[in-house]
């Protein structure tokens, strides 16, 4: 049985007034820098960020939000059809005090109509369905974490952590890819956490897949357990490995490189710093270990938060890491990974998925000693 754990922080019952303030004030400065009078949010991780954790999926896969919000510097709307908007009131709104418009279900051009009548103006959306389409540039809101975010998604990444680990303890010889998978989801959703990606893998279907869906197959040697996991709009993400018996020395060599790339990429984490400049540290890595050419056959991961991977950093990616900016790398070799989520502090980054029970692997890197989940042996 996981033991769950909750993680205090500054305002311990819960409030997100004081959240909502800054993510206001971001908005507020986009509008002005814009020159826009209002913007429509539809999607669903800036519906979730900007109302401070609310759940805003129907879909699980969805990236479309199930109500849609209209900001401006003085007003805040939720536009929501007749089956969505008593939810959101009643369980996600709280302390927040928006006013519902709603529209009955089945008129599909409703909420723009709505929009335009709420608001006379220079209107933006992050979908393109109403005026310029800011997306790109609103993401970038999202990335510093406040103090209640960065609250949260510890306790998330606590929670999810102990998890999978203790799934991943209890695999079976003989035990079926989608079983395992199957435990997992259910102790996930038993404490409402959504798996939105939950990859297994036993024996070769490691080396041949670098997204490998859960299927029939059992068991025999080793597995491969990746999961990304969201709760209040934020996504943690992990991967774990565990063998049965003596792990082969290939398989060891090839786990210490991949650590090796993972904490180089995580030491590189800093404010200010290029993702590009991060990525080439990884290249060299790859090559430094014995594996080079090994970062093409898979991304390398990106920063995170209210998405999987808000973008991939590449070697043309030039935007820099953001203060309190979460990141999940996910560096591979054919047989192995390495995966866990930080948070960029300005003093160096902090692992939110970090293990306290599982095997590890001491790695130093730029004078300081990492911690790193090892393949767990299992009898």
């Amino acid at each position: 049985m996981t033991r769950l754990k909750t993680v205090k922080g500054k305002y311990p019952n819960g409030p997100r007034i004081e959240e909502f303030a800054i993510k206001k004030k971001r908005v507020e400065t986009f509008l002005e820098a814009n020159k826009l009078d209002a913007v429509l949010l539809s999607l669903q991780s800036n519906v979730s960020w900007f109302t401070c954790g609310s759940e805003t999926h129907v879909s699980i896969a969805s990236t479309e939000s199930s109500v849609s919000i209209m900001t401006t510097p003085d007003e805040d709307y939720i536009i929501a059809n007749n089956i969505e908007a008593h939810r959101f009131e009643r369980e996600e709104l709280e302390e927040l005090r928006m006013e519902i418009r709603s529209f009955p279900w089945q008129d599909a051009g409703e909420p723009i109509s709505l929009a335009r009548k709420l608001i006379k103006g220079k209107i933006a959306s992050d979908d393109g369905r109403m005026g310029e389409n800011i997306g790109k540039k609103f993401d970038s809101l999202r990335y510093s974490l406040t103090e209640d975010e960065i609250t949260r998604y510890r306790e998330l990444g606590v929670n999810t952590t102990a998890i999978a680990e203790d799934i991943a303890r209890t695999v079976k010889r003989g035990e079926k890819e989608c079983e395992v998978a199957g435990r997992l989801a259910k102790a996930l959703f038993s404490v409402n956490i959504t798996p939105v990606v939950l990859l297994v893998a036993a024996d070769e279907r490691i080396e041949e897949y670098r997204h490998p869906l859960p299927t029939g197959k059992a068991v025999d040697k080793c597995m491969m357990i990746v999961l990304c996991a969201r709760k209040k709009g934020l996504i943690v993400s992990l991967t774990r490995l565990v063998h049965f018996g003596e792990i082969p020395r290939t398989l060891l060599n090839k786990h210490r490189a991949v650590v090796q790339v993972d904490v180089t990429l995580m030491s590189e984490s800093r404010p200010g710093v290029k993702f590009n400049d991060i990525f080439q540290k990884a290249v060299d890595a790859y090559g430094e270990n014995g594996f080079p050419g090994e970062w093409q056959n898979h991304h390398q991961g990106g920063p995170t938060g209210y998405q999987g991977r808000d973008f991939r950093a590449t070697l043309e990616e030039k935007r820099t890491v953001l203060p309190n900016q979460a990141i999940a790398w996910n560096p591979s070799i054919r047989g192995t990974k390495s995966e866990d989520t930080i948070i960029a502090f300005p003093d160096g980054a902090e692992i939110i998925t970090a293990s306290e029970t599982w095997p590890e692997l001491c790695v130093n890197c730029k004078g300081k000693t990492w911690k790193r989940p090892d393949i767990l042996t299992l009898q």
